[in-house]
């Protein structure tokens, strides 16, 4: 009798192993790309294909303007994006939520905002979204791992950059990269930890020090995602896991993308010619510096002095034949001045193409408030395109994972984020510039309005603009009272004036 399980375990397996072999062949031709971003942006990136950990990875780094960018490009958008400890989104009502439960609905979810904000800051978050921020700079493509922590444990997050090395992703057919492939290598203790009983190892496995290549893939299905783990090590690959996951739990982003390619291109991509000269100007200048220092020298071959011998130090004698020049110094042609002109302008082009000249700390003590307006508008739109796909492919995904593991473990509201009863705002420094622009034009209007007489300022219904600019700042919902609390407040102090 045939077993059905096995059969369907093997389709499968083979259906994974298939779809992996696909990815491989298309990510193969990024590979020495993102090998020469991370050698001349982040060397110290760990790759252990090139070493182990620890080593020195920048002997080859002559000029570090590059590497000072993507720090600074990678920390501003922490910043502007996911400031740790501070909240960056907002979970509000949605618009068929009834009149009647609005407060009731809304005092939830403001509750529910505050639990998913304290286990995002009590979790790894911040240092991992700074590594996988460092990835989608230089690379132009970042992953991170969100898996639920142990019951009990300090946060239910647990974050993971997953390192480019270890990433194959293919497209599904709305765009999204969420076929995600990991190939990693674990010891056993490490596949005990991580998979617990579901491994099962023979005994010629016992060594600790032998690693397993393991395949992790999540594949979207109709409604979630399926999860498998695959042992690639033994001749018969075999699945040793296998489960479901209502979001995935593979994050993967991209900086930019250009049409038909899956994978990202990055700010570090577009300034690499620039970096590559840079960097080897700034060499060149060294090795000048060191001729102009040192010299060359040159002295006849008259049996006396032995060239070999002869140290340039101060103090130093040096013999030489009666009669002969001895040692003497070379005349250099010329010199290398117009290097610095040069490199000047090709750190100039790297800082801006990685957005140093305009996310980096303002020098001034103080600003006005036009100015702090006219600089927030500058970096919303510089990073416009790149934040929308950054909130669409990151931060929704994000909290939608977040969202879920909290509902299942019955720590928020059981309502569906599905915009229509709640709905996500950001209230991140980046999307707080833009929501202040459109405010900005609200309080114009009804500013402009005022001035018209009566008539026009009878048109402007001044409720309302209190509390859509409320919304749009992030007001939390416990400040802003409700149509009934208003009505009531109206009609208290009505009665009191009659009195």
């Amino acid at each position: 009798m045939i077993d059905e399980k096995n059969t369907n375990d093997v389709r499968a397996q083979e259906m994974v192993i298939n779809q992996f072999e696909a990815a491989r062949k298309k990510r193969s031709l990024w590979e020495s790309h993102w090998q020469e971003c991370y050698d001349y942006a982040l060397p110290q990136r760990q790759d252990t294909s090139i070493g182990p950990q620890g080593g020195k990875r920048n002997q080859q780094i002559f000029d570090a303007t590059a590497l000072n960018a993507v720090d600074q490009l990678a920390a501003s958008l922490l910043s502007e994006l996911t400031p740790p400890w501070s909240r960056w989104f907002n979970l509000t009502v949605g618009p068929d939520v009834p009149e009647q439960d609005r407060e009731i609905v809304g005092d939830l979810l403001e509750e529910a905002t505050g639990v998913l904000q304290d286990h995002f800051d009590r979790s790894n978050f911040a240092v991992e979204m700074h590594q996988a921020f460092l990835d989608v700079v230089t690379a132009g493509t970042a992953s991170i791992l969100f898996e639920e922590a142990k019951t009990g444990d300090f946060s239910a997050f647990q974050f993971k950059a997953i390192p480019l090395e270890q990433l194959y992703v293919l497209e599904s057919d709305d765009g999204a990269l969420n076929v995600t492939f990991r190939h990693l290598a674990l010891t056993s203790g490490q596949m005990k930890k991580r998979f617990g009983d579901a491994v099962t190892l023979d005994e010629t496995h016992t060594t600790q020090d032998e690693n397993f290549k393991i395949l992790e893939a999540v594949l979207p299905v109709d409604t979630g995602y399926e999860y498998f783990v695959i042992n690639l090590s033994d001749q018969e690959p075999a699945i040793i896991e296998t489960g479901f996951f209502r979001e995935t739990p593979f994050v993967t982003f991209r900086w930019s993308k250009s049409p038909g390619e899956i994978y990202g291109r990055s700010p570090v991509m577009k300034a690499l010619p620039d970096i590559k000269t840079a960097n080897k100007v700034v060499e060149l200048i060294l090795k000048n510096a060191s001729i102009a220092v040192t010299g060359i020298w040159q002295a006849d071959d008259d049996g006396v002095l032995n060239p070999a011998n002869i140290k340039l130090v101060p103090g130093t004698i040096i013999p030489k034949a009666v009669g002969s020049a001895g040692l003497k110094p070379l005349e250099m042609p010329g010199k290398f001045d117009v290097s610095q002109l040069v490199l000047d302008d090709l750190r100039g082009r790297i800082q801006e193409a990685l957005l140093a000249d305009k996310l980096s700390a303002v020098d001034q003590k103080q600003m006005t408030a036009t100015e702090v307006l006219e600089r927030a508008s500058t970096i919303a739109r510089l990073l416009g395109a790149t934040y929308g796909r950054l909130q669409s492919e990151l931060l929704t995904p994000l909290i939608k994972r977040a969202y879920a593991i909290l509902r299942r473990r019955g720590e928020i509201a059981d309502l569906p984020l599905d915009g229509r009863y709640v709905t996500l705002r950001y209230t991140s420094p980046l999307a707080k510039a833009q929501a202040q622009r459109d405010m900005q034009l609200v309080l114009s209007w009804i500013e402009k309005s005022m001035t018209l007489g009566d008539a026009a300022t009878a048109i402007v219904n001044v409720e309302k603009a209190a509390r859509y600019i409320g919304e749009t700042l992030g007001v939390p919902n416990t400040l802003i009272r409700n149509q009934e609390d208003v009505i009531s407040n109206m009609i208290t102090k009505s009665e009191g004036d009659d009195v």
